[in-house]
Formats: C-alpha cells, structure tokens, sequence
C-alpha cells in the first residue's frame, strides 16, 4: 500500500518517530530511492559541500552568490533549529512544508527504512525540482562516504575546513577524517578547498588526482569586502564560496560533459547553464556576499522585553562553536574584538564532543565571568552539573547550573542587572542549545531588519 502523508501533523509525526539522531551508514536505500524518483541526475547544477566547520557558512555564502546574479537557487542544510523548514530554502526563503508531503510519501512507500536525514534530502531534490531550481547547493550532513547528498549527482565537491569531529564515526586523524570527507569526490567534477592542514589536503589531493577532478586551492578574501556572517573565519568561507562561484561559472561555460555522466547533463537545461556561465561582476559579489544570512553564527541578537511567558532577553551573541575548531574562531573574535566581550556565558553542549577542551579554550579567553550552564533536551546531552564542576575546577567561581535554557534566562533576568544594551550575553557550545534559544525567541531565526536612521 502506498505511504501517504495526509497533513503536516501526520509528517511531523512520523519525522519525531524516526530518532532526529539516528544513523545507518550505507547509501543503499539513497540510491534505491533516487533512482526511483528520477533524482539521481537532478534537473539542475548541484554543488555539494562537506567539511567539519564552516560548511554551513560556506553553502550560505554560495548560495547567496548564485541569487545576486540571477540563479534560481537551492540551499539545502542541517541541521534545523525550531522546523525541518528551515533546511530546505529557494531563493533565500523557506519552502512550504505543505508541499513535501507528496515527495515524502513516495520515498516512505519506496523505503519505509529511510533515515530523517535521508528523508529529508530525498524531499530537497523533489522540491528544488518541482520548483524550477537553476543551481543546488547540498550541505553535507556526517562526513561524505556514506552521506546522504553523496547518492545525488554532485557537479562539484566544495571542502570547507576538515578538523577532528565525529571521531568515533569518522577516523581518531585529521587524515582519516578527510580520507572518508574525500568521498565527496566521485567524478571528475572539479574540487574546490578552502585552506587545510597539510595532511588534510594530501588525502584531497591524492583523490582528486585519482579521478582526474581538478583542484583549486581558495583564498581567503581580504577585509574589503562586507560579509553578511561576522567573525574574521568567515572570510575563509567567504573567499571558498566565490572560488567555487567562479569555478562554477567556467564549468557551465564550458557546457562540461564529465566521465560517467556527471556534469553537463541532458538534465540540466542550457539556459540555466548561460545563466550561471555569465561571470558575476564586482557589485554583485558583493550583494551576495554581504546578503548571506545564517542564524547561530556570531549572530548578534537585539534585546526584547519581558512578556507574561518569557523572561527580558538581553543583547545576545549567539555562536554554536560546540568543537575546539570551532571554539578557537570565536576565542579569535573575541580576543581581537570582532565580538564584543560579553557580560555573562550561557553556555551547554553534547556529551560525545569534546567539550573540556573547548570550555578550556573560552574560559581562559574570559577568565572570571558569570556563567549560567543550562540542561539541553536529548540523550546526548551533557549534564549541567558535569560542566559546572569543570568549570569550578578551572578556576570560575560565578557558576550556576539550570534545568533549562529559560531558567537560565529568567536567571539572567531576575539579578537586578540592566543588560538591556552594552556588553551582551554569549551563548554557545552546541547547536541544540541554540535551538532552545530559538525555540524560545523564533524571532531570532529572521534576518535582522534594518537600523532605523
């Protein structure tokens, strides 16, 4: 009998009951349920980016670029804060969730066995298809070998910066965990990297030779360029989103036909190709660069009255450093006062990550602040008190733990403090804390509206 999913409620449902965290390593159901929906060799130019920090950024970066020059483009990324639609954005908007209930009940009646993540990859490419998508950009979700966005055609593999994250999964190296992100590469469709450890980019290199992809080594763009993500590794990102625009640009232009069928695809039609072959100018790339949008990452967030519901929310810098990767970006950004130094931390994360360093990392940077480490949802998460008593070990006096990020919050509020303006309050570690910010102020999730004069 065909899956059907006769409303939101029902699809939400059946979303919750599959275990937001769960993971079968293999690409066989993918390519089972691609191939069944025709979506092996999707009607447009697709772009995937893997890495360990940054790939987000970057895919937003890339994405932003393509819709300053006229591209109709899909964005597709992970993980969400407050609803799956979030992940799933044409032309900067969110797509309505109403119409993924017919894609998503004929992947469920293909492969009941589908994870979330598969799932909801299978549901982008119907979508960015149904919707005329000219360029797709697909955020790898865990490493690339047995990801869920490595199953589609990819006419480029983009690598933002690869660290140790995942090691249990993905290799205890740098070089292991980049030997199983190489994967990404599968065809000769060109490669573009941003900056990488050595032994990082010898395992590119090597697989990229191995299929005759070419690789372009990115750059970082300089300071004259507004960036629309804050934080000087942003620039990184940036610079690998414009080098992966550029090469895209060449690509189509060339109207490239790569060994076994991918790139330059009967699929794709030519006037998308013309489209993304025109070279994008100077004041376009800088439309898309300043006009890339992503919550949680060094997100300055404006204070908000206190309601009947929800404590006053003070200025906040949201950043979901939850590695120490990315726990030494925003200790650079604080330390070189690209971040305001902030009043108080509300900070929490992932059990399995490794948070000790990280936390070491930042409490050194802010030595002596008020900190407030609240309970997040999940069987991964780490108990409050277990952070408390590292941070009292590290030296911090001024440290409460909560059952929740509201009470944390209603903390913050009820110590007789102004923090409506000046020094904000820094919330990081994870993303899933982050989510609890969001989930309290969905505001937040929109981009900011513009200073009044």
């Amino acid at each position: 009998m065909p899956h059907t999913f006769p409303d939101l409620q029902s699809f939400d449902s059946y979303l919750d009951r599959l275990n937001f965290f769960h993971m079968d390593l293999s690409l066989d159901r993918m390519d089972r349920v691609l191939e069944a929906m025709d979506l092996k060799n999707p009607p447009c130019r697709i772009v995937q980016v893997v890495g360990t920090n940054g790939k987000g950024s970057t895919a937003t970066f890339l994405a932003s670029l393509l819709r300053a020059k006229g591209v109709r483009t899909g964005l597709y990324t992970s993980p969400h804060f407050c609803s799956p639609a979030e992940r799933i954005q044409v032309d900067g908007r969110r797509t309505d969730m109403a119409g993924w209930l017919d894609a998503a009940g004929r992947a469920v009646t293909l492969c009941p066995e589908l994870t979330y993540f598969e799932l909801l990859t299978v549901i982008a490419l119907d979508v960015f298809r149904s919707l005329g998508v000219e360029a797709a950009v697909l955020e790898a979700g865990l490493g690339a070998k047995y990801d869920a966005t490595t199953a589609a055609r990819a006419d480029m593999a983009v690598f933002a910066p690869i660290a140790l994250d995942h090691t249990r999964l993905l290799g205890e190296t740098v070089a292991a965990i980049a030997g199983e992100k190489s994967h990404a590469i599968r065809s000769a469709a060109p490669v573009v990297c941003a900056p990488q450890t050595p032994e990082a980019m010898r395992v590119l290199e090597a697989r990229a030779l191995s299929f005759g992809a070419p690789l372009t080594r990115a750059e970082p763009l300089s300071d004259e360029y507004a960036l629309g993500l804050c934080g000087e590794h942003q620039s990184v990102n940036a610079g690998t989103a414009l080098a992966a625009m550029r090469e895209l640009e060449r690509l189509c232009a060339a109207k490239c036909v790569l060994p076994g069928g991918a790139g330059g695809t009967d699929a794709v039609p030519a006037a998308a190709d013309e489209k993304i072959a025109l070279p994008a100018s100077d004041a376009v790339v800088r439309e898309g660069l300043a006009g890339a949008f992503l919550p949680g990452r060094l997100q300055t967030v404006r204070a908000a009255c206190r309601t009947d519901t929800l404590p006053a929310r003070p200025v906040c810098v949201l950043d979901g450093a939850h590695n120490p990767h990315g726990m030494t970006s925003l200790v650079r950004a604080l330390h070189a006062g690209r971040c305001p130094s902030p009043c108080a931390v509300v900070y929490s994360c992932l059990a399995d990550k490794d948070w000790r360093g990280a936390l070491t990392m930042l409490a050194r940077e802010l030595a002596g602040s008020e900190w407030h480490v609240p309970a997040i949802p999940g069987e991964r998460s780490e108990r409050p008190e277990a952070i408390r008593d590292f941070l009292l070990g590290l030296g911090e006096t001024r440290v409460t733990a909560h059952a929740s990020c509201l009470e944390a919050f209603a903390a913050l509020d009820g110590e007789g403090k102004d923090r409506s303006a000046g020094a904000p309050v820094l919330v990081t570690g994870s993303l899933y804390l982050l989510s609890e910010f969001y989930a309290l102020w969905p505001d937040a999730l929109e981009p900011p509206a513009p200073l009044s004069e």
